[in-house]
């Protein structure tokens, strides 16, 4: 059999593969649609893993799975509908890959404080593996799509999740000036006054040369975009007795 055939080639564009493809891309959308909704909920409550990340989990999954629904069209059809033997089953092949690709995308994953990231990045990876399975079986129009997708996910999905209402964190470290005792009331009502929730359950304190340093989350009452840092950071010298203080973004 000449692979290089001319008629060998058409075959991934038969109408049976269209067919196939096509189905293939509905159960695509649909996860995405299902990730990205699931995903919100980690979103409004300031989680680092958010719509992004969900929806592109969601559609790797999908597309190394329900390609499994067409063994009769794996690699345009070469197999002639036999499922391939045992040694040469592709199924396990994938199933190293997406075991593979695991441990790569750990790596990208930081953590830094109260802040992760790379999570996107790492999903992404994870996507990255799925396309390539499924052109690899020789569903091209399915590979296309998914890649447009993720690529437009990407791209506008952390312009979407801005503009929908969430309650972003933020963690605050605060050091006190010699002799300088905070209260957790205190600090509590200030940051309601600004707009936050103080978070009680995150809540360190520390005592080094006879300076306290208190460090807790916050989440926002309200999605206050660009402005969620600068809202409190501006303000908190108004706390008496504060010589030193950090905010950040707080994702976890």
């Amino acid at each position: 059999m000449n692979l290089l055939d001319l008629d060998h080639l058409l075959r991934y564009w038969t109408a049976e593969q269209w067919q196939a493809n096509v189905l293939m891309l509905l159960h695509l959308l649909g996860a995405m649609v299902l990730g990205l909704v699931l995903g919100y909920e980690r979103a409004f409550h300031g989680r680092a893993a958010g719509m992004r990340t969900y929806a592109l989990v969601c559609m790797a999954s999908t597309g190394v799975v329900i390609l499994l629904a067409y063994p009769h069209q794996w690699f345009g059809g070469l197999q002639g509908g036999s499922v391939p033997p045992s040694l040469a089953d592709p199924t396990r092949v994938i199933q190293g890959v997406v075991t593979g690709i695991g441990f790569l995308c750990a790596g990208v994953i930081m953590r830094e404080g109260m802040n992760i990231s790379g999570l996107t990045t790492a999903a992404s990876l994870w996507a990255a593996s799925s396309i390539g399975i499924l052109l690899g079986m020789g569903f091209y129009f399915a590979a296309i799509m998914l890649t447009l997708l993720c690529a437009s996910l990407m791209m506008w999905g952390a312009k979407l999740e801005s503009h929908l209402p969430s309650h972003p964190a933020i963690a605050v470290m605060l050091r006190g000036q010699p002799g300088r005792q905070f209260q957790q009331e205190e600090l509590a009502e200030f940051s309601n006054q600004l707009g936050f929730r103080f978070a009680p359950g995150s809540l360190s304190i520390e005592l080094a040369g006879g300076r306290e340093e208190w460090r807790f989350v916050c989440t926002a009452k309200h999605n206050y975009g660009g402005a969620t840092l600068t809202r409190y950071a501006s303000r908190v010298q108004d706390i008496a007795g504060v010589a030193e203080y950090r905010v950040t973004h707080a994702r976890n």
